[in-house]
């Protein structure tokens, strides 16, 4: 009872991963009792759930995301929010996955001109890839997308307050103008009549032509300009001034003051143009000392 057989294992000996035969030969192994699904449910490949290369983290992180509705969050903030794992992991999962074809980041320009960064979810890695907009995972009942008939509408313009021929005339002159500074802002005449509303509304704002022309053309981004009418109209609403301050016209000027001088018969001080030479009451006793007039009285004046 006291000997020890050296030939027996020290404990039992688990089968390789890559032999499964010895398991299922010996009875063991898992079973499945499986329920079908009806609602809320997505099919995921075993290709990601069974993947040799892939972490366990990285693994059930690609299972949550194919599982998650369009729009929903999927940043790492919203994600360790979630998550008992911390940010340093699910980072280093969403890698993983990024470097294995089952996640892709895209840089899209919003139609206010934000540059957004959207996560993409692969089901099917290595498969033909689609439109930004329809790679995402789709919901319950899936219907098909619109189909694109031409360019997005520019963005709308601020709206002068006048119409006059002028003001709209000085408007497009400024936006034809604008190819000589820079050749990306050629402009086609449909372009051109949208965005003048949006000129002249700065123009009326008291804004000099130079003015709107440096706002307009002033820190473009180095690439080559996709829609350059659609950068032009966001600039035009985004950095719209305010209106100026409110002015009173001008009224009727006041009657001219004359100047103070000294009367030439009684040295009394007195206003009068400058034809006046006397004051009114020297010029009165004058006349009365004409022929044919009886003289006037003044009372004496004390100095």
């Amino acid at each position: 009872m006291d000997e020890q057989n050296t030939s027996a294992p020290a404990r039992a000996q688990s089968a390789p991963a890559d032999n499964q035969s010895r398991t299922r030969r010996h009875g063991g192994g898992i079973t499945h009792d499986n329920t079908r699904h009806t609602t809320r449910f997505v099919v995921i490949g075993n290709h990601l759930v069974q993947h040799k290369e892939l972490s366990l983290l990285a693994i059930g992180l690609g299972c949550h995301l194919q599982s998650l509705p369009t729009g929903a969050g999927a940043d790492i903030k919203t994600l360790a929010a979630r998550f008992p794992e911390g940010p340093t992991r699910i980072a280093a999962a969403l890698r993983e996955l990024e470097t294995h074809g089952y996640l892709r980041r895209e840089r899209h320009r919003t139609t206010t001109g934000r540059i957004v960064t959207r996560t993409v979810s692969c089901n099917q890695p290595g498969a033909s890839r689609r439109e930004p907009a329809d790679t995402a995972c789709p919901p319950a009942k899936r219907t098909p997308p619109p189909r694109r008939t031409g360019h997005k509408a520019l963005p709308a313009v601020p709206q002068p307050s006048s119409k006059a021929p002028a003001l709209l005339q000085t408007a497009l002159d400024l936006l034809a103008d604008l190819r000589r500074h820079d050749p990306r802002l050629l402009l086609s005449a449909t372009e051109t009549a949208h965005l003048v509303p949006g000129v002249a509304a700065w123009l009326e704002r008291d804004v000099a032509p130079g003015a709107v022309r440096h706002a307009l053309t002033t820190g473009l981004p180095d690439e080559p300009l996709r829609r350059p009418a659609a950068l032009l109209a966001h600039r035009l609403t985004d950095r719209l001034p305010p209106p100026p301050p409110f002015r009173i016209p001008p009224g009727p000027r006041p009657p001219r003051s004359h100047e103070l001088r000294n009367c030439d018969g009684c040295d009394r001080g007195f206003r009068a143009p400058d034809t006046e030479a006397r004051c009114r009451d020297c010029r009165t006793a004058a006349n009365d000392a004409r022929p044919g007039t009886l003289p006037r009285q003044f009372p004496a004046r004390t100095r």
